[in-house]
């Protein structure tokens, strides 16, 4: 849920869904659905059915992924409608997030609110009846941790927020793995590591580029605290801790040659462009890494699934 989208493209419905948020929803319609961020929501789900599929050592079948990725587009949707509105006082004060639907008046917060909170009731029930209770559990302590510790908490008062925050948009690839099993193991939590040490380098290279809206909104995300050199060096620790917990999960997840090859060319790939925005912290050398960091986590957990399928 702390996951970051894609570079900003317009959809159908006349809004731009994920972080830039510079589109402006049209339609009543266009405006819920812009409440659930359905790009980062995206990002979510490609963590999890690679999860999924390792769990059950191959396909684990079709009504169940439907079923898994329903519940979590519900809750994940859910999760970030509620984030919305209790974001939607400093949303204002960023030019980025000024065109969001409870900044722009075309759906009011009581309405907002009610219409999360229906997706996470709606979620927990799906996951619970449909899929497991562990699943359904873990899909809403997410929501919760996302919801209190991140966005009410961390979010406006530790330069830390998105280092513990980001454990929220981990939870899905634990919610793929209880899907299939009803249970939790070793691999599920290094795959939960990996999302982890993930975000900081993913969001802080978005954070360079938006420095200035964190200030004016008196938000202490680290670039806008500490600047983009100072930044510049965290970000490279946390990407070596992720290449290396990346190798870690083949051993842990009995993953073969064509997982470790794509970890160790993705994983250089994306220390290269850690290394070059520590020498030079660019704005344009951010973007640059921020832009490959959604490529290599979906290359990366593409190629666990892979590995799996082609055995």
């Amino acid at each position: 849920m702390a996951l970051a989208s894609r570079p900003l493209v317009p959809s159908r419905l006349g809004v731009i869904l994920g972080h830039g948020d510079r589109g402006v929803a049209t339609t009543r319609v266009a405006g819920f659905v812009a409440l659930t961020k359905p790009r980062i929501i995206e990002l979510l789900l490609v963590t999890t059915i690679p999860a999924m599929i390792v769990a059950a050592d191959g396909w684990p079948g079709a009504w169940l992924v439907i079923a898994t990725l329903i519940g979590g587009t519900l809750a994940a949707g859910g999760a970030n409608a509620i984030n919305m509105v209790v974001d939607r006082d400093i949303d204002r004060l960023m030019p980025r997030t000024q065109n969001r639907p409870l900044v722009t008046g075309i759906v009011a917060p009581g309405e907002a609110l009610v219409f999360a909170l229906a997706l996470e009731a709606v979620a927990f029930v799906w996951l619970a009846l449909v899929v497991n209770l562990l699943s359904a559990v873990l899909a809403l302590s997410a929501t919760l941790f996302y919801v209190f510790v991140y966005t009410m908490w961390l979010k406006r008062t530790s330069r830390q927020n998105i280092v513990i925050g980001g454990a929220a948009g981990a939870v899905p690839v634990l919610v793929g793995w209880a899907a299939v099993t009803g249970s939790l193991a070793w691999a599920p939590f290094v795959m939960f590591l990996v999302i982890f040490l993930w975000t900081p380098p993913h969001f802080w290279a978005l954070a360079i580029r938006y420095a200035d809206d964190y200030r004016a909104a008196d938000v202490p995300m680290l670039p806008a605290v500490v600047g983009s050199r100072r930044a510049a060096d965290p970000i490279l620790r946390y990407t070596l801790a992720l290449v290396g917990a990346s190798l870690v999960l083949a051993p842990v997840a009995h993953l073969g040659l064509i997982y470790v090859i794509a970890a160790i060319a993705t994983g250089i790939g994306f220390i290269a462009l850690a290394v070059r925005l520590r020498r030079a912290p660019t704005t344009a050398n951010a973007m640059r890494l921020f832009t490959y960091s959604i490529s290599y986590v979906t290359l990366l957990f593409a190629a666990m699934a892979v590995d799996v399928l082609v055995r």
